[in-house]
């Protein structure tokens, strides 16, 4: 497939994206995004903060393209005047509990900014959209998001789309240059929701 995106959708897959936030669009990704992600998405300053550091065009190319046949991948583009400056990942996931608990009720949000897009208010618009999506379109009771405990931007980010702290978990991620790293946990309730999202305007 030479293609970044498939055209296809799942059944019944209900469509988040396309939406704005002011001038933002968030949608799915195309072939011609390819190259202008990855070279965000390697660059050293986003890698620092990221589990896996480097990604390949085959690599990226074959995760987007699953995204519109996928029940739990809502991963986005975000573009500001035809020009891609950020990354969003909506995971519906399970719930920890017993046997018999309900199944995709969660979901996890994550974003990649494009470095020198930073500090435009674009992280904390993006994370919004991504909750605005998993609570109003995708009925989900709880979103979690995680980051480094010295990412104080990523942090900030997700305190003001809402978003509460509810743990802080001692070198919890490993980081090949400064070694064992302290994570910080944030999470939002479907009941909160609307009082979060009144607290920002979209």
């Amino acid at each position: 497939m030479n293609a970044f995106a498939s055209t296809g959708t799942a059944t019944d897959r209900p469509a988040p994206w396309p939406t704005y936030v002011g001038d933002l669009l968030l949608r799915e990704p195309t072939a011609a995004d390819l190259e202008p992600v990855l070279a965000f998405r390697n660059d050293p300053a986003v890698n620092r903060f990221m589990v896996r550091t480097q990604v390949t065009a085959d690599e990226l190319r074959r995760e987007w393209a699953a995204i519109p046949h996928s029940d739990t991948d809502w991963s986005c583009l975000v573009e500001r005047e035809g020009d891609v400056v950020a990354m969003g990942f909506l995971d519906v996931v399970d719930a920890a509990g017993q046997p018999g608990h309900p199944a995709g009720t969660d979901g996890v949000i994550g974003y990649v900014v494009r470095p020198d897009a930073a500090g435009q208010g674009i992280g904390s618009a993006t994370a919004s959209a991504l909750l605005r999506a998993a609570f109003e379109v995708l009925g989900l009771r709880r979103v979690t998001a995680r980051a480094n405990a010295d990412n104080l931007g990523s942090a900030r980010v997700l305190e003001k789309a809402g978003m509460r702290r509810e743990r802080y978990a001692v070198q919890a991620l490993w980081q090949h240059e400064l070694g064992w790293l302290d994570e910080v946990e944030y999470a939002l309730l479907d009941h909160e929701w609307p009082q979060a999202s009144g607290a920002r305007a979209l």
